[in-house]
């Protein structure tokens, strides 16, 4: 599913009065809940093309008809579909010439990806990453200020989190997309806000306040994946804060940073979902950007991560071997937060 996103620019200036939900609203009124609230509840789904930042080869967050037909041929899930159009061969020819690219996607067929097939658009303007602010798409790291997870091949526990299936970052704060697994199911209460990920099926269940003035955040020794969020009503749009997040889950912030989110009900089938990241540990200035999830037309499915997965394995193995031949490690890279190519 495409989602489609508001272009007005003037959008992520206004993002913390508000205004922009009001333009971008019009005259809808959202469906309620019995208490009042607009109604959030359902399977939605941010799945596309367009990722958190621009991508290599865009020139802009906003692109022409013209330039988005060629980052579409070029993309890799475009290259995936087009080698696999017919019947493979298990000749060591073709196999080296499909490997060739070195495209990361070769990790599964295209039969098992559902990224979406095209760039979020918004009336007759494409967008090319969820950034917005910067106006270049980019999320404005300071010089060797990323924040990263090491990288070890001592045990399960030097390996990153989404790895082993404990956490992938997908459910935010920010919320990301990728290859696969896009949709995100949200239950609201009188009390609570709870979204349910698709991927590794994460969920981060949230506290309502009756304000932002009454809204107030766990101890700081609680750390969580997610990290702590609470919740309040601004209108008709719920806004989330989010604080304190572990490190090891590749955040956007640091134990010093801020998150905040923003959901309306929009239209019918649509959420405008927006976020802004505050951290002047890791970043030069503020930075923040807007989503669509569209209602989805299928649920949230059961997810399997490691049942007859032995990646694990092979690459704990593959390093006690090469500490019995005596041959160093490859080098371990961090993980970083927004490191993948599409989230």
């Amino acid at each position: 599913m495409r989602p489609y996103l508001l272009t007005c620019a003037a959008a992520v200036i206004l993002f913390d009065s508000g205004v922009a939900n009001a333009q971008a609203a019009g005259n809808y009124s959202p469906p309620r809940t019995a208490w009042g609230a607009p109604q959030l509840d359902g399977a939605w789904t941010n799945a596309s093309l367009t990722s958190l930042q621009r991508p290599a080869g865009a020139s802009k967050v906003i692109v022409s008809e013209e330039e988005a037909a060629r980052l579409l041929a070029r993309n890799r899930y475009t290259l995936a579909t087009l080698d696999e159009a017919g019947a493979s061969k298990l000749d060591k020819e073709s196999s080296d010439k499909l490997l060739a690219d070195k495209n990361p996607a070769r990790g599964y067929n295209r039969f098992w990806m559902d990224p979406g097939s095209d760039y979020a658009r918004v009336g007759n303007d494409i967008r090319t990453a969820w950034v917005t602010n910067p106006a270049d798409g980019m999320i404005p790291y300071k010089a060797g200020k990323r924040p990263g997870f090491k990288v070890t091949y001592d045990g399960p526990e030097g390996r990153p989190v989404q790895e082993r299936c404990v956490s992938y970052a997908r459910l935010g704060p920010v919320f990301g997309n990728g290859m696969y697994n896009n949709n995100f199911q949200i239950v609201l209460t009188p009390t609570h806000l709870m979204i349910n990920a698709e991927m590794i099926h994460e969920v981060r269940t949230i506290p309502i306040s009756k304000s932002q003035a009454e809204a107030k955040h766990g101890p700081e020794a609680l750390r969580n994946f997610g990290g702590d969020s609470v919740a309040w009503y601004e209108g008709d749009t719920l806004v989330v804060e989010t604080v304190n997040v572990r490190q090891d889950q590749r955040p956007h912030i640091t134990g010093t940073g801020t998150a905040v989110e923003r959901f309306t009900r929009w239209k019918d089938n649509e959420i405008h979902y927006e976020f802004r990241v505050e951290d002047d540990a890791i970043y030069t200035q503020p930075w923040s950007g807007e989503q669509v999830l569209r209602l989805s037309s299928e649920p949230v499915y059961e997810y399997a991560c490691h049942e007859g997965n032995y990646g694990m394995y092979g690459i704990l193995a593959g390093a006690r071997q090469l500490e019995r031949d005596g041959r160093e490690h490859p080098p371990e890279k961090p993980i970083f937060a927004g490191l993948d190519a599409d989230e």
